[in-house]
């Protein structure tokens, strides 16, 4: 064992990972096993291989400090040393959001101390190898950890062993995004998007440990982990400068409404009377159970008597710092970091989120309640565009125009957005733009469509999700996993989706489109992949929500 020990020391020194005798006991018959290892400067992690022995994976590693105790509501801090050999062969728990009950999958645990990153890598890559690297930022309507603990393995050989993976926790709900200038003042704001900026810094201090190269990172996030995605593109008003990655995958981008400090104060005084707190240490002081279940949502005070609660209230506001302007607002003036951008959507956005109406006065309610500042001419406009439509399974009449217009103005309109961005101030040949469409016949059969994410399973594979992927990828759609994954594996692996992507499919060809034009975009669609041109009904919606942004603090 003092071998064992010896041995850790001398590799470790040299800030790499090996592999290591998993026991020292004789074995007459069988050959011995390995597992890796890894060194940093912080702590020495011991991982396992996965997938025949080809993959190296390493869960569940501190990236910062716990944010516990004093440490709520803080700027995340580095990871504390450790001096013992810390196991990296579990996922640790997920970060806890708002309300009663958690999401997750079975044996999920959630907790404040959540601040871990999982790496996967090829068994054979080395210090030297500088493969690109594909981080996951899991979304959750920044309530939620919502796609933890995603498993890397099958990405990785989908590209002969040519990239490494990585995902991680960060603070969501009241935990990640309580708002106010007591926060400021003792504290720090948008505290879950920090954890995530200092998780980047982790990736390009330490992931050529694993084989991984710092300048070739590429950010992916589906819903508000593409939300993210475009909170780290125009971060510090598109003037960042730490380089902390080259390119992003916005999948279902999450814009929801993104208020200042002052319109959120009511936010920090509302949780103060609930706990019956009188500060912001005393709010310290609460036991995480008690702050989850006090930080449940109440309507904007601006809204009308019977508007209803937001369907999301715990978010990232403008501070002036990280988060300088309203998305819309920046993205149109150029204030991004110019990278590559593949972003996309599935054909029914809302459909998990629109109300069940009846009526079309339903329809408005429900969008006055997340938009309260939107006049009645401003609902009448939408009304307008959004009329009655043909009718979804198992729903209410006017249900499929709430869904329209919410999955339009939350998710569609803005990679649309992001898209004629990118076009017009990093070029013509920088943005890819998707609609995935592939039918799920449980999904359909449910009057949803082709739904939120829907496409994270052809992504990452649906065995590789926690049970997020779509049975059907399995059976009747599995054909749609491989064509999708290596359009995905190609960006990352080269900044453009065509390199390697699978023979026989089409060529994606850029958006093309810089200011509302009519764009280009891949449609995915089972036995049907091809590009296609946005209809023009599409683009005069997202003409509109454009138009509507400011009253809607997007």
């Amino acid at each position: 064992m003092m071998l064992l020990k010896q041995l850790v020391c001398v590799v470790g020194a040299l800030g790499v990972a090996v592999a290591l005798p998993a026991d020292t006991a004789d074995t007459a018959n069988a050959p011995p096993t390995f597992d890796p290892v890894v060194r940093l400067d912080y702590a020495t992690y011991q991982g396992s291989r996965v997938a025949g022995g080809a993959v190296e994976q390493f869960l569940g590693m501190r990236f910062a400090k716990p944010p516990v105790g004093d440490r709520r509501w803080r700027a995340p801090q580095e990871p504390a040393q450790e001096d013992q050999v810390q196991n990296a062969t579990e996922f640790r728990d997920r970060c806890i959001g708002s309300g009663f009950g958690p999401p997750g999958g079975p044996g999920a645990k959630y907790s404040e101390d959540c601040l871990f990153v999982n790496v996967f890598k090829p068994t054979n890559a080395t210090v030297t190898s500088k493969l690109p690297v594909w981080v996951f930022i899991q979304g959750g309507g920044y309530a939620a950890n919502g796609n933890a603990d995603f498993n890397g393995s099958q990405v990785i050989q989908q590209t002969g062993g040519n990239i490494l993976f990585v995902n991680f926790n960060y603070r969501v709900g009241v935990f990640g995004f309580l708002a106010s200038e007591n926060v400021r003042k003792d504290g720090a704001l948008n505290v879950g998007l920090l954890d995530e900026r200092l998780f980047l810094k982790w990736v390009q201090k330490y992931i050529s440990q694993f084989g991984g190269d710092p300048n070739h990172v590429v950010i992916q996030g589906d819903s508000a982990g593409g939300g993210s995605v475009s909170y780290h593109l125009t971060a510090y008003g598109g003037k960042d400068k730490e380089n902390l990655f080259a390119a992003g995958i916005p999948e279902s981008p999450f814009w929801p409404t993104q208020r200042t400090v002052s319109q959120m104060e009511f936010q920090y005084t509302r949780l103060l009377n609930t706990t019956k707190c009188d500060s912001i240490d005393c709010l310290r002081r609460l036991d995480t159970r008690t702050l989850s279940r006090a930080s449940f949502p109440s309507p904007f005070p601006e809204g009308k008597p019977g508007d209803g609660f937001p369907m999301w209230y715990w978010l990232p506001v403008i501070d002036g710092d990280l988060v300088q302007d309203h998305m819309y607002a920046q993205f149109l003036s150029g204030r991004f970091k110019r990278v590559p951008l593949l972003v996309g959507d599935t054909t029914d956005e809302g459909t998990y989120f629109g109300v069940n109406a009846s009526t079309a006065a339903e329809v408005q309610t429900f969008l006055r309640a997340n938009y309260p500042r939107l006049e009645q001419w401003q609902l009448d406009l939408i009304s307008t565009l959004y009329p009655k439509m043909e009718p979804f399974p198992k729903h209410a009449a006017y249900f499929p125009s709430a869904a329209a217009a919410y999955g339009d103005c939350t998710f569609t309109c803005a990679g649309n957005t992001m898209a004629d961005a990118v076009t017009l101030f990093v070029g013509q040949k920088k943005a890819w733009n998707y609609r995935y469409n592939v039918a799920d016949p449980d999904q359909m059969a449910n009057g949803f469509g082709v739904p939120h994410v829907a496409d994270i399973g052809a992504i990452f594979g649906p065995d590789n999700t926690q049970g997020q992927g779509q049975r059907s990828l399995r059976t009747i759609n599995a054909e749609m996993v491989p064509l999708t994954m290596a359009y995905f594996t190609s960006f990352v692996q080269f900044l453009d989706p065509n390199t390697r992507r699978q023979p026989g499919s089409p060529k994606w060809e850029n958006w093309g489109a810089t200011s509302g034009g009519q764009g280009h975009r891949l449609r995915f669609e089972l036995k049907n992949t091809a590009m296609e041109t946005v209809p023009s009904e599409s683009l005069e919606r997202c003409k509109m929500w454009k138009f509507l942004a400011n009253s809607m603090d997007v």
